[in-house]
């Protein structure tokens, strides 16, 4: 039977035709910029996003990685949301190669930053401080798609301060799709915006970084100081096109699942359940069942994340009958519990 993976949206699997035009792709060495794939790529992504220029990097960490290095230099500081992957979940980067400090900030509970605590949290001009340079957004965050007046609003804020605005969009296109947008009207209020192909648009590997051609320029070296010049990486990049051409609209069949799911498991007495955001919900089981309930699920073939509170992401991997699965199988493991 079917795995059916929840786990995450980079679990996706490249299908039988994007194999195929990653096996025929022209390919060069693209740390000299002769990969005509990868080329046509950034090109493609730039020009979708709006930005002068895009970089093709291996993952969504680095794109972030390379954006903050490019906005900051020594003894500089980001602002950015405490949950914020580009904070927590980066391995701390930024401070690593950099020497860029954080500063975190709570996320308010649609998946925005208070834009008053924003200004309060921007350092003054004293030797004592780092030189605040630098606004880091998040969207999705969580599956919560940020309100384009809201994204218009940090904009304005982001110039009366003195900052450059960057967006960790690794979903940016399921927002785009929620709000029935073209992507470019979310990316134009930013300064940068980090993509992820691999993630629901269901390439193997592959992030790019878009923005103006000086910004790329410093990213292009970064890049290389990370280590991720990859040489002959249009079959990858074939991949990320056969993505962005066929597998952005289909986002909404995600979306469409991700409710399904929320309205399925919500019957069930014994979960606290989430509203699905885009392609992501929540579920708490009662204390202490969360491991017996991975355990019962993975018998069967389903799996789901880790830890007590239970993150469930649908994606181009799981259809309909993969969500009625799932659903009839935390029924059982809750009827039967006890028994």
């Amino acid at each position: 039977m079917k795995t059916v993976d929840l786990r995450s949206d980079t679990v996706t699997r490249p299908s039988e035709a994007m194999r195929r035009v990653m096996a025929g792709a022209e390919v060069g060495d693209d740390v000299y910029g002769e990969d005509p794939t990868v080329n046509k790529l950034e090109a493609m992504a730039a020009e979708l996003l709006g930005k002068e220029k895009a970089i093709f990097v291996p993952s969504g960490t680095m794109s972030n990685l390379t954006a903050l290095l490019s906005h900051c230099g020594r003894g500089d500081e980001y602002i950015a949301g405490q949950d914020a992957h580009i904070y927590r979940w980066e391995g701390g980067g930024g401070a690593i190669f950099g020497g860029i400090q954080p500063q975190p900030l709570d996320f308010d509970e649609d998946g925005t930053l208070n834009l008053d605590k924003v200004r309060r949290a921007v350092k003054p001009a004293d030797h004592h401080h780092a030189v605040t340079r630098l606004l880091c957004l998040e969207n999705t965050h969580g599956g919560r798609v940020l309100p384009l007046p809201y994204l218009e609003e940090a904009a304005g804020v982001a110039r009366e301060l003195g900052l450059a605005l960057h967006l960790d969009g690794a979903r940016v296109f399921n927002a785009a799709v929620y709000l029935q947008v073209p992507v470019r009207e979310i990316a134009r209020h930013f300064d940068s915006v980090s993509v992820c192909l691999s993630k629901g648009l269901g390439a193997p590997v592959g992030s790019v970084l878009c923005g103006s051609a000086d910004l790329i320029n410093r990213a292009h070296r970064w890049r290389k100081v990370a280590g991720g010049g990859m040489r002959q990486a249009g079959l990858l990049a074939a991949a990320c096109i056969y993505a962005l051409q066929h597998n952005v609209e289909r986002l909404a069949e995600d979306h469409e699942n991700a409710e399904l799911l929320s309205s399925g498991l919500g019957h069930i007495e014994e979960l606290l359940v989430s509203q699905a955001r885009t392609n992501i919900l929540f579920v708490t089981p009662p204390a202490g069942t969360a491991p017996a309930l991975r355990q019962a699920l993975a018998a069967e073939g389903i799996l789901i994340g880790g830890g007590d509170v239970i993150r469930l992401v649908t994606h181009l991997d799981v259809d309909g009958a993969g969500v009625e699965r799932t659903v009839a199988a935390f029924k059982r493991f809750f009827a039967n519990r006890g028994k």
